[in-house]
């Protein structure tokens, strides 16, 4: 941009780039309320739940550009079924491999909108030292000020769908535990 009406142009100069910071809101997730989950299923009978307590992760918007990204990392150690047992075994080489690998992340910067509103995306999931892509869906996207605190929060539900096998994780296929897990990421996310 030139600067040629002086005081005017020093205005427009400033301001352009005021605009176009201001368009993108940055958001941290709440951990409470942020809860990722694991299905799969277990022998052909049932579907089984596991989740996850400790969560960090980051959302960035721009609305208006239709833009954003997603950065989630979950701590694997922190897996969590209905037995010890089973947390032990989940801990294990068989399944999340703790010890090599405390953590698990989703990151994207291709958020899909329509209108201003997040429905989908594409990103990439490192599992187990591996990392290949993923889409997922987007629900009940929504933000506005949380009634307690009036801080202003965005909340969606992120469910994928993969292949564990993919990721090297292929103890139990299939009699034991499905291949195929659907990951299931409530979030709510305070502004910063």
């Amino acid at each position: 941009m030139t600067r040629a009406h002086c005081s005017c142009a020093l205005t427009l100069a400033v301001a352009v780039p005021l605009a176009a910071v201001a368009a993108e809101e940055r958001y941290v997730f709440d951990p409470v309320h942020s809860q990722p989950m694991c299905e799969v299923r277990h022998m052909g009978f049932s579907t089984q739940h596991v989740s996850f307590t400790k969560i960090s992760g980051r959302v960035t918007l721009d609305r208006e550009a239709h833009k954003g990204t997603l950065d989630a990392t979950v701590d694997t150690t922190s897996v969590r079924s209905y037995s010890e047992k089973l947390d032990a075994h989940l801990k294990g080489e068989d399944f999340f491999d703790v010890a090599k690998y405390p953590t698990m992340t989703f990151k994207s910067s291709d958020l899909v909108f329509e209108g201003d509103r997040v429905v989908a995306g594409n990103g990439e999931l490192t599992l187990l030292g591996v990392t290949k892509p993923v889409s997922f869906k987007v629900s009940n996207f929504v933000c506005g000020e949380q009634p307690f605190n009036k801080r202003p929060m965005c909340g969606a539900e992120v469910t994928a769908t993969i292949m564990r096998s993919e990721w090297g994780m292929k103890y139990g296929i299939p009699k034991a535990a499905s291949d195929e897990v659907r990951i299931y990421l409530p979030i709510e996310a305070f502004r910063e």
